[in-house]
């Protein structure tokens, strides 16, 4: 393996028990996405987002996503819309898996674990957009 081919990129947003570290492994084929965090990151669910025209204007770029959730979790309403903006925004490929979790978590705790998961990603893409 040409390790000089791969590189990684790490965020964190948040704190506490809402805190999400986002990585970003970029391969010359794609991006794979991390979002973990609160008190018990995971796998709950993940995302192939791929870049394509968009169906309204084909010289913008949109994207298509394929989900697969685990039973029982709902990390997947995290990761297809991170999955479709990655995909969309850098034009590339992009996988992304989610878990984030806070024990008892009320709409609150759910609302900012989401919230901080946006933030990461947004960092994630404007560092994977920049040269190497």
């Amino acid at each position: 393996m040409n390790a000089g081919l791969i590189r990684r990129v790490e965020v964190v947003a948040g704190t506490g028990r809402h805190v999400v570290q986002a990585t970003a492994t970029v391969t010359p084929d794609g991006v794979i996405v991390a979002l973990l965090g609160g008190e018990r990151p995971h796998v709950g669910a993940v995302a192939l987002g791929l870049p394509r025209p968009s169906l309204k204007d084909p010289a913008r770029v949109s994207s298509s996503v394929a989900v697969l959730p685990v039973l029982g979790h709902k990390d997947d309403e995290v990761a297809r819309p991170a999955a479709a903006r990655a995909a969309r925004e850098l034009n590339r490929t992009v996988v992304v898996v989610a878990g984030l979790h806070v024990d008892r978590a009320g709409q609150d705790d759910i609302e900012l674990l989401v919230e901080n998961a946006g933030q990461a990603l947004t960092r994630l893409i404007e560092l994977v957009g920049q040269p190497p």
